[in-house]
């Protein structure tokens, strides 16, 4: 079974206005495991896609399960909730609590769930350890370089053990250096893990890495390209 399921989304924003049709009837199946980038031009609806399968916006028309779920009929806190427990983000802007120390940063989704004390800082130090930051846990934001935080990103996404992690142009903001290892922290996590990535980018560097393809073109899936493990590099 899908661990995401899109069926006809549409999305259209100011409709009593000017309306502006984002997406055009989208459908999409992500199994689990799978290291997928959606792709496309400026304006082709990659965010919108992202947010809707995300829980951060409502489609217009359409279904979107996840993990069996149907999110579209949730309501706000019902969907928050749902965000809490199955959905990992990771933001272009990083979007760590600046005064929060890197391991309270990975902590903060745990604590939410109101896990206990000794599980959370156990979790946060396991995947600090994952994404190679052992010796930054008590370090703030404005202490670690941009790549170091995406890292505490990733961890933080993971530390609730969602069903899927989605990634809104992670590597916009990094290096070259800084993007290979986060990429290579993230395809490690998903062959280890059998984490499920989906990625919106502009990235070269990104698609290089996804072992599927799907391109986005004025809000309609143009393309869906699945590569062999051989392929991906």
């Amino acid at each position: 079974m899908s661990i995401i399921s899109v069926k006809g989304v549409t999305k259209t924003y100011n409709p009593d206005k000017i309306p502006v049709r984002a997406l055009r009837g989208v459908d999409l199946e992500i199994q689990k495991g799978e290291f997928t980038a959606i792709v496309g031009p400026s304006g082709s609806g990659k965010t919108t896609l992202l947010n809707i399968i995300g829980g951060l916006d409502r489609p217009t028309e359409g279904l979107v399960h996840v993990g069996g779920q149907d999110i579209s009929q949730l309501s706000d806190n019902q969907l928050i909730d749902f965000r809490k427990e199955h959905i990992g983000f990771v933001f272009q802007a990083y979007n760590l609590i600046p005064v929060l120390t890197a391991i309270e940063n990975v902590e903060f989704v745990m604590l939410l769930q109101k896990r206990p004390l000794a599980e959370r800082q156990a979790r946060a130090k396991e995947l600090l350890h994952a994404v190679g930051l052992d010796d930054k846990i008590n370090k703030r934001p404005s202490e670690l370089s941009g790549g170091q935080q995406q890292r505490v990103a990733v961890a933080r996404a993971l530390a609730p053990k969602p069903t899927f992690i989605l990634a809104d142009e992670p590597t916009a903001n990094l290096d070259s250096a800084s993007t290979a290892q986060l990429l290579d922290i993230m395809a490690e996590l998903n062959r280890k893990e059998d984490i499920t990535f989906l990625f919106s980018t502009h990235d070269q560097r990104v698609i290089d890495r996804a072992r599927r393809v799907v391109t986005l073109v004025d809000g309609q899936v143009d393309k869906d390209e699945t590569r062999s493990p051989a392929t991906a590099q």
